[in-house]
């Protein structure tokens, strides 16, 4: 399991929904999809790091992936390959995070303590 699985997630969830996901989108869903497995289950999600940016939380090798798309929509299939566990795991961060916007997610990465 590595972040870019997460993405993929959230990436196919955009696509199903006809939402609007940006990088930045991206990094603060995956953020999240990552304390909240480190809140309940004392353990990583996945391995990688997030380095703390001036837009709020980054895993650098994710943002190069998804870099070319800027400010504007991930416009890429995915196929996420999770187990249903995570899955289900991710539907429950969707819930509460999916419909807010980059700037909303952002502004909480801010106001939230680490």
């Amino acid at each position: 399991m590595s972040c870019f699985n997460v993405a993929d997630y959230f990436i196919w969830l955009a696509n199903e929904t006809g939402s609007f996901i940006s990088n930045l989108k991206l990094q603060k869903l995956v953020y999240y999809a990552q304390a909240w497995h480190l809140a309940i289950n004392d353990t990583p999600l996945f391995p990688e790091d997030f380095q703390a940016w001036i837009h709020g939380p980054v895993i650098p090798t994710l943002y190069q992936k998804y870099r070319l798309f800027g400010w504007q929509p991930i416009l890429e299939d995915a196929n996420p390959e999770l187990s249903q566990e995570v899955q289900e795991f991710l539907d429950e961060v969707a819930q509460e995070y999916f419909a807010c916007d980059d700037y909303e997610l952002e502004q909480m990465t801010h106001a939230e303590t680490p």
